[in-house]
Formats: structure tokens, C-alpha cells, sequence
């Protein structure tokens, strides 16, 4: 049995078939590993997460998953589409796309009881994840109410709840403060030493060693421009300037101007436009 969980050959996708999004693009990833997906803003890393949850479909090109190609008629079958939504999970780049319910425990749980997961075992999950995440004192608000970092915990939790094999996130770490980033990463190292796979879109490049095997560095032609071990890609400065993920800075000492490469490790908060 194959151990590849997504393939992907020769993928062009375009937003109203005019707007380029993703050009060509070969992946092949593996059950358990860590994969990251980075980029500069506009390079296709969201649209490579949205076809892989099945939220769009490529126009031409091959993506599968488990072996099987998806297409818009699977998810129109309802067994198909139930057992990918309890596989697969994905985690927004914008939270507020994820959370619709009046409350953050209805937001929580909404997944698993639209699955069909008995109630019982979704009390379970829930309590479990109020205490990884420490947001019991959250479960009654409204989650327009809470700040960025609170919003991205209750959205990872919706998705972890469900308990998938798969976890897609779009900038997990975008805006938040150090310690609640801390704590995000550690949830997903554990999450990958229980077997499951981790695929993340980011261009921050203070997360990327942590939470990678594998790196897939995207160009602004919307392709792969190299893709490999993580300590490799983070080594090479040249391709990451390339790809507006390192940039030169210099600086005067003395009567010297000194000029060094700088990985950009923060996160820009604006969004991407084609993404």
C-alpha cells in the first residue's frame, strides 16, 4: 500500500480562469511527515491548501488523494465527502471564515456532530482540547469578542476535534504573541509524534525547522522553485532572497557600510491577493 497521502502532477489552477494562481505544480507527501509550503505573498500557498481540502479543484492537472483522484463529484457523494472532511481538516488563514456559531463551543463542535461522531466522545475530545489549549473560560463568548490569538486557538481546535489524519494551516502562527505561538507549535509536534501529517503554508521562518521534514519554497511565477530538506532550504540565502523570503540589509559602523542577508522570520499581516 502506497505510503503517499497527497500527489499532485502538473497542477495550473487560475482564479475566474484569468488570475494565475498556481502554475505547474509536482508534489508528492507523504503519510506522518511535516511538510511546509512557504512563499512570498501571492505565490499559491493558500490555493495549494484549498485543493487539497477539496475546496477547489484544479483545471488542469492531477490531485490525489490516498490514491484516488478528487473531483467535484466525489464531494457531491455523501459517504465520500464524510470520510474526507473526517481525514482531512483545515485550519484558515483568517479565522473569522471558521467561526460562524453564537458561541465558541458551538463553533467547536459543530464539525464532529455534522460528521455524525457520537456525543459522548465529541464531550471527550472537547475537554481534552480545553485543556491543551486552556480555553474554558472562552466556551460561552461570542467569538467576534476574542482577540486574533484567541480566535486562532477555538479555529485549531475546530479542526483538531475531528480528530483527522491530516491537518492543513494557512499561517497558524500569523499574529500572535510568542507564548501563545509556543504553544500552537507544540500542539502540532505532538500532533505529528501521534502520525499525523502536518502540511503548512507559511513565510515565517522562525517556525519552519520546528515543524519540517520537507520544504517546498514557492515562486512568484506560482511554481515550485526548489523544494527539499528543511536545513538545505534554510541555508540557502540566495533562493530565499530570490523569493522575497530574505532580504539585503546593510547598515554603517564606523566609516564601513556593512551589508548582510535577512531572513524575514516575522509575519506580515497583509493578505495575500492571489493566493
Amino acid at each position: 500500500m502506497s505510503n503517499v497521502v497527497f500527489e499532485l502532477r502538473d497542477v495550473y489552477f487560475s482564479y475566474l480562469g484569468k488570475f494565475e494562481a498556481l502554475c505547474g505544480v509536482d508534489i508528492a507527501i507523504e503519510k506522518g511527515k511535516k511538510v511546509s509550503v512557504i512563499g512570498a505573498n501571492g505565490s499559491g500557498k493558500s490555493t495549494l491548501l484549498h485543493l487539497l481540502d477539496g475546496l477547489i479543484f484544479a483545471d488542469k492537472g492531477s490531485v490525489k488523494f490516498q490514491g484516488k483522484e478528487l473531483s467535484e463529484r466525489d464531494f457531491n457523494d455523501e459517504d465520500f465527502s464524510r470520510n474526507f472532511r473526517r481525514s482531512v481538516g483545515l485550519v484558515f488563514q483568517d479565522p473569522d471564515i471558521q467561526l460562524f456559531c453564537p458561541t465558541v463551543k458551538e463553533d467547536i463542535i459543530f464539525g464532529p456532530l455534522q460528521l455524525g461522531i457520537e456525543k459522548e466522545e465529541i464531550k471527550k475530545r472537547l475537554d481534552e482540547l480545553v485543556t491543551i489549549l486552556n480555553i474554558g473560560d472562552l466556551l460561552n463568548r461570542p467569538p467576534h469578542e476574542l482577540s486574533i490569538g484567541e480566535k486562532r486557538k477555538v479555529a485549531l481546535a475546530s479542526s483538531l476535534i475531528i480528530n483527522p489524519d491530516v491537518l492543513l494551516l494557512d499561517e497558524p502562527t500569523a499574529g500572535l504573541d510568542p507564548l501563545t505561538t509556543r504553544h500552537i507549535m507544540d500542539l502540532l509536534i505532538s500532533a505529528n509524534a501521534s502520525g499525523k501529517t502536518i502540511i503548512t503554508s507559511t513565510h515565517d521562518l522562525h517556525i519552519v525547522e520546528e515543524i519540517s521534514d520537507l520544504v517546498y519554497v514557492f515562486s512568484h511565477e506560482k511554481k515550485i522553485a526548489k523544494f527539499g530538506q528543511v536545513d538545505l532550504i534554510l541555508e540557502d540565502i540566495e533562493l530565499l532572497e530570490a523569493n522575497n523570503l530574505a532580504h539585503i540589509h546593510s547598515h554603517r559602523h564606523k566609516d564601513k557600510i556593512h551589508i548582510h542577508p535577512h531572513v524575514h522570520l516575522g509575519h506580515h499581516p497583509e493578505e495575500e491577493n492571489l493566493r
